[in-house]
């Protein structure tokens, strides 16, 4: 066979597997819109329409929690930015009301805590003692939670 040929049949098959990989997209991705399987993969979690409302949030920042711990040799400062999870019905007036209680509660926990066991925590655990400690809180003043989860959005140790 001369080169010509070869490249010729090359280029055919290059342009038949395009075409082929376009057409399995699109009828897997159109599969998807649908909510379909396409060759026995199903597509999502086959939620709900309802299942998805409850699952969009609002986010309210707390920014600049500054909490100064003594270490060892020196004073350490932490400063941590937190954001609220609340469902969307929430009212964004409340949550700026609780800004300061929010800030009183995690500066109180966490002042008391040592540096080092501060700084050895993983995120996730800080975050769940901060949810802990700011249900408990709010439920020893009789408040409604307008939050569902605390989350560390930036932590800043020196």
């Amino acid at each position: 066979m001369t080169m010509p040929r070869i490249l010729l049949l090359l280029v055919i098959f290059n342009t038949l597997v395009v075409i082929g990989g376009s057409i399995f997209n699109y009828a897997t991705l159109k599969s998807m819109q649908t909510g379909q399987a396409v060759l026995g993969i199903a597509a999502g979690n086959g939620g709900s329409e309802t299942e998805e409302a409850n699952s969009e949030y609002r986010f309210f920042p707390i920014e600049k929690v500054i909490v100064s711990l003594q270490g060892e040799t020196r004073e350490h400062y932490f400063v941590l930015d937190l954001v609220l999870q609340t469902d969307l019905e929430t009212d964004p007036k409340k949550l700026e009301q609780i800004d300061p209680m929010v800030r009183n509660s995690v500066v109180a926990h966490l002042s008391s805590m040592s540096f080092e066991k501060l700084r050895g925590m993983p995120i996730p655990e800080l975050q769940s003692t901060l949810e802990r400690v700011l249900f408990d809180d709010f439920a020893s003043k009789k408040l409604a939670m307008p939050f569902a989860n605390v989350l560390v959005s930036k932590l800043i140790v020196q």
